[in-house]
């Protein structure tokens, strides 16, 4: 890299060498044919100020082996340790006036101290208003004046082939401006974060990028830029954004209330593939296949069965499962949606209120890794209300942690918990052991979680 930088310069130095300053610049044509080039920068000047750098530091938590040795000489030393950290990303100011920013939540991820820096320099001290780590979404807010927000696009009507701009800090290296187009829509089941439905873009994103504007070419937020997929972990032209309207969804719900309240539908399924569909006699090749409704779901009250297959949200195409797990999660409790349901050989609109995550079934691993293979649904056996084992694969990690079909799960680390969302919660903020109070038939177990 240090050649190639130095070739270049020595290139450009060579041409000043033969030509006065008036010479290049009339080398440099403005128009062609009397049409002017085209450019960015009227866009980007407007946009850019709005777009900032984040730094971060704090001290995480990391586990230390424990040396037989201290103990033997009677010095034994804490199995965890508290180690400094710094680090850099991006973020949005969204609303001047309140002055809001968002960013992803692994940015900001245990820091103890948030500093956002404006293009202009201005430097300041950042409060985390909330954030939300299963879609990787964190709200901060400045004291700040004469702040330029970025507009939001309504990203649901993007398509493939529009042109995306992305704003950020790679490397340290703020206002770094990259563009390219968006290469798909709706991508999930990456395992990049629990809650996806990411747009994939070929606008170089590296580290550093994280929580930065992509941007339509009218300078409108389309996304919030996340992840990266590379060997090495630098740009090889796959990049990915959480959709604006998602972020609006679950930003909406943190000032609100806090915190994000996650819709629930009460359905379990798949994508819908040529397979299963030719298997179903079906009519459509893509959609979310509903295998089950969850008893008394919102789902269930608004007349979704099982063999339904789920084409479009609010009159948006669904091309898979997790895309409209994604979406669903993010809308939020209590809002009222149209669901396209393609059924014996018709489409029809169904309209569904949501209801809240405590009514949810859910894969155990979105609640805590060890727990990956069991099926958790909120309720009530003989007598016991908490969150129930409904099912459990053979040899998977909930298994060889002790867990069974049937389980009651009551309590975390002796709290009480009601429902999934009360577990999860509970288990967010725990940094060590984890032990799960159980309801086995008649009998009490406890189950140490490492």
């Amino acid at each position: 890299m240090k050649l190639k930088l130095s070739l270049l310069s020595a290139a450009i130095f060579s041409t000043a060498l033969f030509l006065s300053p008036t010479a290049v610049e009339a080398k440099l044509p403005i128009a062609v044919d009397g049409q002017s080039l085209p450019t960015l920068a009227p866009m980007l000047e407007r946009v850019t100020p709005g777009v900032v750098s984040i730094r971060v530091s704090g001290a995480k938590e990391v586990r230390r082996r424990v040396d037989p040795f201290d103990y033997f000489f009677g010095n034994p030393q804490p199995r965890n340790q508290k180690r400094p950290f710094s680090g850099l990303g991006s973020g949005v100011i969204i609303d001047a006036n309140e002055g809001y920013v968002v960013t992803n939540s692994h940015v900001i991820d245990e820091a103890d101290k948030i500093i956002v820096t404006l293009k202009d320099g201005r430097e300041f001290d950042a409060k985390l208003v909330g954030r939300d780590k299963e879609s990787d979404i964190a709200l901060l807010e400045i004291d700040a004046d004469n702040l330029t927000e970025v507009k939001l696009a309504n990203s649901d009507k993007l398509r493939v082939g529009d042109f995306s701009v992305a704003i950020g800090n790679p490397f340290g290296l703020s206002h770094t401006v990259t563009s390219g187009i968006v290469s798909a829509l709706g991508r999930s089941g990456l395992n990049i974060e629990g809650y996806e439905d990411f747009i994939q873009t070929d606008a170089a994103i590296n580290q550093g990028n994280s929580g930065g504007a992509l941007v339509n070419l009218n300078g409108e937020l389309i996304g919030i830029n996340t992840a990266i997929l590379g060997a090495s972990g630098g740009n090889v032209g796959i990049g990915f954004a959480i959709p604006s309207n998602m972020m609006k969804n679950l930003v909406d719900q943190i000032i609100e209330f806090g915190q994000v309240r996650r819709g629930s539908l009460g359905i379990i399924g798949r994508t819908l593939d040529a397979g299963l569909a030719k298997a179903q006699d079906l009519e459509v090749q893509q959609g979310a296949f509903v295998m089950q409704v969850v008893k008394d779901s919102a789902a269930s009250e608004a007349g979704i069965k099982a063999n339904d297959v789920i084409v479009s949200l609010n009159g948006d195409d669904i091309q898979s499962f997790e895309e409209l797990r994604g979406k669903i999660a993010t809308i939020g409790e209590g809002r009222t949606i149209e669901l396209g349901v393609f059924r014996d050989g018709r489409k029809r609109t169904i309209e569904v209120t949501l209801k809240g995550q405590g009514e949810l079934q859910a894969q155990a691993d979105k609640v805590h890794p060890m727990l990956r293979g069991a099926v958790l649904e909120s309720g009530e056996r003989n007598g016991n209300q908490g969150v129930i084992v409904s099912s459990i694969e053979e040899r998977s990690p909930a298994a060889r942690v002790g867990l069974e079909e049937g389980d009651v799960i009551m309590q975390v680390n002796r709290q009480r918990v009601k429902n999934i969302r009360d577990m999860s919660n509970l288990i967010e903020d725990i940094q060590g052991n984890i032990v799960l109070g159980i309801k086995r038939g008649r009998d009490s177990v406890f189950i140490l979680i490492q």
